[in-house]
């Protein structure tokens, strides 16, 4: 038996946030490729994932936390976005 679901479009005049905002496009002005914009994305949100993880283990002093104001629900690969569009994060190039 197959069921059919209804999808209901509903308009929101809420701001849209995640990977929305910022937009792609200004993020990829900040770096060479969308590789490289992943890969430094990835990396930060790590450094934060792992701040986060020390804090609730008392130790502060080994990362840094967000660079900008940041929400307890808010995912760590969108504040690592968020400081990369606010330019709190610059790319610096590798020998």
């Amino acid at each position: 038996m197959c069921r059919r679901s209804r999808r209901i479009d509903v308009m929101t005049t809420e701001p849209l946030h995640g990977i929305v905002s910022p937009s792609i496009d200004n993020l990829l002005t900040k770096v060479d490729s969308k590789y490289e914009l992943v890969m430094f994305a990835a990396n930060r949100a790590r450094q934060i994932n792992q701040y986060y993880s020390e804090l609730q283990a008392g130790s502060l002093f080994n990362n840094v936390g967000p660079l900008v104001s940041a929400t307890v629900d808010e995912k760590a690969l969108t504040i690592a976005l968020r400081e990369i569009d606010q330019d709190k994060l610059v790319k610096t190039a590798t020998v």
